[in-house]
């Protein structure tokens, strides 16, 4: 049986930034709990960070030599080792389960597989990927949102054991 990936907050545990989750209830999210396909990370607490936790955007630093992916707290501290670990645990946790297939937060600096805050801080999104998302990616695992359901169950639906 495929294992899938998911962000920890959309199952209602609360450990987003703000001390919530994001639970959704959803027919598929629930078949899938129940064969046992789901595994649960939040790579921001998986990276060290506490709950509640001040919000934090990415942010693109130039620099002679070209652009650096930051990731930076409303009160301007650099949490981008944090981030880069949880993403690295979050890796290691799809090979330990040979996952090919993760579900993540939307907008997530860490899970956002197409859309994150521009990071300013001013509530605008923008087309992107959270460093998670894109840690998975450039190792071959798909990502959807929770947005993407259906799309992530037709996915799911063309695995094959033969692909592990």
């Amino acid at each position: 049986m495929h294992k899938i990936l998911i962000s920890s907050c959309l199952l209602g545990n609360p450990v987003r930034y703000d001390g919530n989750s994001q639970n959704i209830d959803h027919p598929l999210i629930r078949q899938w709990q129940n064969e046992g396909r789901l595994v649960s990370v939040c790579p921001e607490v998986s990276g060290g960070l506490p709950v509640p936790r001040p919000p934090a955007e990415l942010q693109i630093v130039k620099d002679g030599e070209g652009e650096n992916i930051q990731v930076i707290t409303i009160d301007g501290l650099n949490v981008t080792q944090a981030f880069g670990k949880g993403a690295a645990m979050a890796l290691q946790l799809c090979r330990q389960h040979q996952i090919q297939m993760a579900i993540l937060k939307q907008s997530s600096p860490s899970c956002g597989s197409q859309q994150i805050y521009d990071g300013r801080f001013s509530g605008v999104k923008v087309p992107g990927e959270g460093l998670t998302c894109r840690l998975l990616r450039q190792h071959g695992i798909t990502v959807f949102s929770e947005q993407t359901l259906h799309q992530a169950a037709d996915f799911l639906s063309t695995l094959t054991p033969h692909r592990i």
